[in-house]
């Protein structure tokens, strides 16, 4: 997530807007979640079967668009057996607090690493508030605690069931966060691949890294991407935004996107010139044919700002590892 706009619309509190609900595979279900009331920027998707299973909630802000979206899919308060999430950033796990209280039958998944800040979400959102301020509430909205004897630990190649046949596979993915999962569905070979891919919103239809601080990592995302392509699925279902064909060729678009970016970086970092400026002049985007409102968007969710600090923070922490100092100290030569 990078610093959001003051300006930036939201769903109302009192009435939620109406989200598209959209059938992209048997039994898969895309839900626009609406984050800052923008269409096709945040997708919750929802798993039908025996025990149907919702991965991601988006942001607290988007909660009442989902659970009316839910309501209008049939899913009854005992209905809902599960709630995935593939990492615990609010703009994909806010949510999970007040869709838990709503559906008291569902059991929450989530990373080892990610499921404390579910259960006491305090210095989550405390950290959050440090970065966003006031906009932290008029943009995410915060996280409501899970009862711990609600979550559920997924390590990796643990399997979640569904229904008779279909299981998600869980994939240790870090890179974009130490707490990131892929989600594979054994039905329809979707792999749900949160923010480890990238993101792609339909608006704009380019291919950005997601590097945020504090836990990007290079060496550990180009990992998980091979990681991914060694399972083979059939296609990528993206949280920012919606399900893409071909994913192989994508994961090699995202591998190499990545790079790139991160020699970028990295030039910039050694030269002591601002990493943000660098990745803007090199990878600019098109004022002329873009709507300013989807650059907005753009920016509010994947700005080169947040980027930046991410590769910055790698670069650290990376340097004082090799020279045996600790992050922030003098850049090696």
């Amino acid at each position: 997530m990078s610093h959001p706009a003051a300006d930036s619309p939201r769903a109302s509190d009192e009435e939620p807007r109406r989200t598209d609900t959209t059938v992209i595979a048997p039994g898969v279900v895309q839900i626009d979640t609406l984050l800052g009331g923008w269409q096709r920027m945040t997708a919750g998707y929802l798993l039908e079967g025996p025990a149907p299973l919702l991965v991601e909630t988006g942001s607290q802000s988007s909660v009442p668009v989902l659970l009316a979206a839910l309501e209008g899919l049939g899913i009854g308060a005992s209905d809902l057996a599960g709630v995935a999430v593939t990492h615990i950033h609010l703009d994909h796990a806010g949510g999970v607090g007040d869709v838990a209280r709503a559906f008291p039958g569902a059991t929450v998944y989530v990373h080892e690493k990610g499921a404390r800040h579910l259960a006491d979400p305090g210095r989550l959102v405390a950290s959050a508030a440090r970065v966003y301020g006031d906009l932290l509430d008029a943009l995410y909205g915060r996280l409501e605690p899970t009862a711990p004897e609600r979550i559920h630990v997924l390590l990796d190649g643990d399997r979640v069931q569904v229904g008779p046949g279909r299981e998600l596979v869980a994939i240790d993915s870090p890179g974009h966060a130490k707490h990131h999962l892929g989600l594979h569905d054994s039905a329809t070979g979707i792999l749900f691949a949160g923010d480890a891919v990238g993101v792609r919103l339909p608006d704009l239809g380019v291919l950005r890294p997601a590097t945020p601080p504090p836990d990007f990592d290079l060496f550990q995302a180009l990992r998980s991407l091979g990681r991914f392509a060694e399972r083979r699925p059939d296609a990528i279902a993206l949280a920012h935004y919606g399900l893409l064909g071909d994913p192989l060729t994508l994961l090699a678009e995202a591998e190499e996107t990545l790079r790139s970016w991160a020699w970028t970086a990295e030039q910039a970092w050694r030269e002591g010139r601002d990493i943000a400026d660098a990745l803007m002049a090199s990878y600019p985007v098109d004022t002329d044919t873009i709507a300013p409102e989807n650059l907005q968007k753009l920016d509010v969710l994947n700005g080169f700002h947040s980027n930046a600090a991410g590769f910055e923070r790698w670069l650290e922490k990376r340097d004082a590892s090799a020279s045996g100092s600790a992050p922030g100290g003098p850049r090696s030569a």
